[in-house]
């Protein structure tokens, strides 16, 4: 199996914490008019919006440290790199596209649809069938995760059409997106730990 290297770990671990630690800070930032549960993280980086920049730092952090993990992650499919690091462009393009204070924007909200498509398939795409995988590059868990994404996207719709809980559903479904790079690269280098205490 093909080496991660250890700031991969450090990557992909600081994604979901930066997005995180970004929503909340910049949810402080805008104070009680602003409810996480119903508005999505778009308005936190809303031109205008008091935690503006901070939200932007998050977004353009996020986006970086994905493109960084896809460099990272040897072990995976090329396909899924490729989708992994789309996912990232995409976090910076919607950073430096942000929504209008007024409402939504068409150029933003296509980039966000492409950013969580990418990934959403990337797992797929980064899947390897042999037996010697690390269990987070396996099909079952890829799929599994995949199909969570979709479902978490579904969700994140059909509360946005009915003026639901958007803001839960959207941070469920990227608190996903973001881990779950972390969640592979430990398996590929647990894997490869194992392999080097084996030989």
């Amino acid at each position: 199996m093909r080496l991660v290297p250890r700031w991969a770990l450090f990557s992909s671990g600081c994604a979901p914490v930066l997005l995180a630690g970004g929503w909340a800070i910049a949810a402080r930032f805008e104070g009680p008019a602003y409810d996480p549960a119903t508005q999505t993280i778009s308005v936190l980086a809303a031109y205008g919006s008091p935690g503006f920049w901070v939200m932007t730092g998050a977004l353009l952090a996020l986006g970086a440290c994905h493109i960084l993990t896809a460099w990272g992650l040897r072990p995976a499919a090329l396909a899924g790199r490729v989708a992994l690091a789309g996912g990232g462009v995409a976090a910076l393009v919607v950073a430096l596209l942000p929504a209008p204070s007024s409402g939504g924007s068409l150029r933003h909200g296509s980039v966000v649809v492409v950013g969580f498509t990418l990934l959403a398939v990337w797992p797929v795409l980064a899947a390897d069938r042999s037996a010697a995988a690390p269990w987070g590059l396996r099909p079952a868990p890829s799929i599994i995760v995949t199909a969570l994404i979709g479902l978490g996207a579904a969700w994140f719709v059909f509360e946005m059409q009915r003026h639901g809980s958007t803001g839960v559903a959207e941070r469920v479904l990227t608190s996903i997106q973001s881990l779950w790079p972390f969640v592979v690269v430990v398996s590929c280098i647990r894997r490869l730990e194992k392999d080097e205490r084996v030989t």
